[in-house]
């Protein structure tokens, strides 16, 4: 026992890293960042130990253990975070979220039911990550209607997406590379809807958990995005002046309202000296009017985001006389209050300049203590007004050391560059088209989709360096050297070939069962590729031992098995993208999703001799 310790120390040195790290993943205590660079640490420093070699006695190199920093999988996460942050930056997938959530109101559930089924039926067919990219804002739109946070959708939308991987033969890469080794070692071909049956069943088994146990088991967390968008009920007077060319130039009111200002109350059109006051009724917009609204912010950002020309139109009229009359590459939108003793208070926006102090447009007033009925350049500022201001991104860096005005900062957002949109959902829909076909691999339409997001101007260097987080960077490379040194030490196939040879006595369905577990078990701790290239020899030649007719519900087993990718963030690639806008900890994986790996484990040994005649 002790001279079997010695001679394979590196194989147990090495699982003893991994637990380790499992155990500080799931503790909390310390952030995920600086474990999995001690676990790289660790590891670099485990194999510089002498004696430290592989099971075929060569050295395990630090370039071995660091190739993980360029694997394939993990720049194409890398470039889909950039294609994502592109697509939300431009606003591309409001018009297809509002029209999905659109009726949640009326039909909530089916609404949700639809949003996962389209994630699901997608995923069959086109690799996942890109689908989950797509649908992040959907379900963060469905989790604000539902008043919810968002760490109660987004682990289900992952999770929904890997179900579909189990369908279809391209629904992950995983299966195609177990394909390739039963082509290579069986002569054989794994046919597209091979797997389909028993994936079908498996998934919906999975969703049944999913929506039973996902109110109870899943956080009910909170970020500051998520308190930041919960809707507000405060009211901005703003002013709307239209002009030749304006998106109102003509319109009348329908029972009283404009369709063309959702969710704004007009309290008030100006023309020349006369003021026209509600209800309206026989009144068209002509040139010169100014409509005085009352809207959240919420909704002013909407005009703005779907007329493009509108913000345009308010810049110039804010300061025509300025050089700087074009509309700047990157606007936000912020909320500042006027300070007591400020010098702003008795004075207009137009009697400051404010435009020429400021670099900031004022879209809006909010006043607490009575409703205002006038243009907003005539509106008096009193302390405590709110004004809502846009402007370029650095304005409001300047604004911080104001004496005169107190900025918000926490609620800052970037107006999307609405005018490349279409730029935006072309590129995503060409990245998907040509992975889907197969004419370019995931990888190389991911790169070539996240450069072409920043060349057409989707999303500038700054935006795209914000989005390229760095825990799912280190994160993500420090699994991958963790499931090298498990391969290259022997560790991996050990555990294989002990639970085959533990099973074989029970009989072909006990090997399949535990086939499948010890897959899904590794999953989570290697990557699903990893697990599909080093189990898919050992369970054909377990069929082989076994003299089975058909070794094809072996490969299967693994399949599945592989797929089973629920219990760390890092055992796929969507679990990591979803766990920043889910506000996940690691420990949080494991409580939603190892118990589903258990279930399916159980739904696939309960069907499997059903499904496969044993």
């Amino acid at each position: 026992m002790i001279a079997d310790f010695l001679a394979h120390w590196p194989m147990w040195a090495s699982l003893a890293v991994v637990c380790v790290a499992i155990v500080l993943y799931m503790s909390d205590r310390w952030p995920m960042e600086l474990v999995s660079v001690g676990v790289i640490a660790g590891l670099l420093l485990l194999f510089t130990i002498p004696g430290a070699y592989g099971a075929d006695g060569t050295p395990v190199s630090a370039v071995e253990l660091l190739s993980g920093f360029g694997n394939p999988a993990l720049i194409t996460i890398m470039a889909l975070l950039v294609v994502g942050q592109g697509l939300f930056q431009t606003g591309a997938l409001d018009g297809p979220t509002k029209a999905l959530v659109g009726g949640y109101e009326k039909r909530p559930v089916s609404t949700l039911v639809l949003a996962f089924l389209a994630v699901f039926v997608t995923s069959a067919f086109v690799n996942n990550t890109p689908i989950v990219i797509m649908f992040l804002p959907v379900m963060s739109a469905i989790a604000k209607r539902m008043n919810t946070s968002q760490s109660k959708l987004m682990m289900p939308l992952s999770f929904a997406s890997i179900f579909a991987g189990m369908t279809t033969l391209i629904g992950t890469s995983t299966n195609l590379l177990a394909a390739e080794a039963f082509e290579r070692i069986d002569g054989r071909q794994l046919g597209f809807f091979d797997q389909t049956p028993m994936g079908l069943i498996l998934a919906g088994a999975g969703f049944i958990y999913l929506a039973i146990f996902s109110k109870f088991l899943l956080p009910n967390r909170r970020g500051l995005s998520d308190e930041l968008a919960q809707p507000s009920g405060k009211q901005f007077v703003a002013q709307i002046e239209v002009t030749f060319g304006h998106f109102l130039k003509g319109k009348h009111p329908v029972a009283g309202m404009f369709v063309d200002l959702p969710d704004m109350t007009v309290r008030m059109i100006q023309r020349g000296e006369r003021a026209f006051l509600p209800p309206y009724e026989d009144i068209t917009l002509q040139p010169g009017d100014l409509v005085i609204v009352a809207a959240t912010r919420a909704a002013l950002q909407n005009v703005l985001a779907r007329q493009p020309d509108f913000l345009q139109q308010v810049w110039e009229s804010a300061g025509g006389d300025l050089e700087e009359n074009s509309r700047p590459g990157a606007l936000a939108l912020t909320e500042a209050v006027i300070a007591p003793g400020s010098r702003m208070v008795g004075r207009t926006v137009e009697m400051l300049g404010f435009r020429r102090l400021t670099r900031a447009v004022t879209l809006g007033i909010q006043r607490r203590s009575r409703m205002i009925r006038t243009k907003l350049g005539e509106i008096r500022l009193e302390s405590g007004d709110t004004l809502l201001l846009c402007g370029p991104v650095d304005a409001f860096v300047d604004l911080r050391s104001s004496r005169d005005i107190i900025l918000l900062e926490w609620s800052q957002t970037e107006i999307p560059l609405t005018r490349r949109a279409v730029a935006a959902r072309v590129i995503a829909l060409a990245m998907v088209a040509l992975a889907a076909t197969g004419l370019v691999s995931i990888l190389h339409a991911s790169v070539l989709a996240a450069v072409a997001m920043l060349v057409v101007g989707c999303v500038n260097t700054r935006q795209a360096s914000r989005s390229l987080d760095l825990r799912i960077f280190l994160v993500i490379g420090s699994a991958l050297a963790m499931g090298m040194a498990l391969e290259k030490t022997g560790a991996a196939a050990a555990i294989a070939h002990t639970v085959v040879d533990l099973a074989a006595p029970y009989g072909t369905l006990a090997v399949l069962s535990a086939l499948f577990l010890a897959v899904a078990v590794l999953t989570n701790l290697l990557t699903n590729a990893a697990t599909a290239i080093l189990f898919s020899p050992i369970a054909l030649s377990a069929a082989a031992e076994l003299k089975v007719d058909d070794p094809l519900p072996f490969l299967l087993a693994v399949i599945y098995g592989a797929n089973c990718s629920f219990a760390t963030p890092f055992a796929y690639q969507t679990n990591m993208l979803v766990m920043g806008p889910g506000h996940y900890r690691f420990s949080d994986f494991m409580k939603f999703g190892a118990p589903l790996v258990f279930v399916l484990w159980c739904v696939f040994t309960i069907f499997a001799s059903w499904r496969f005649d044993l």
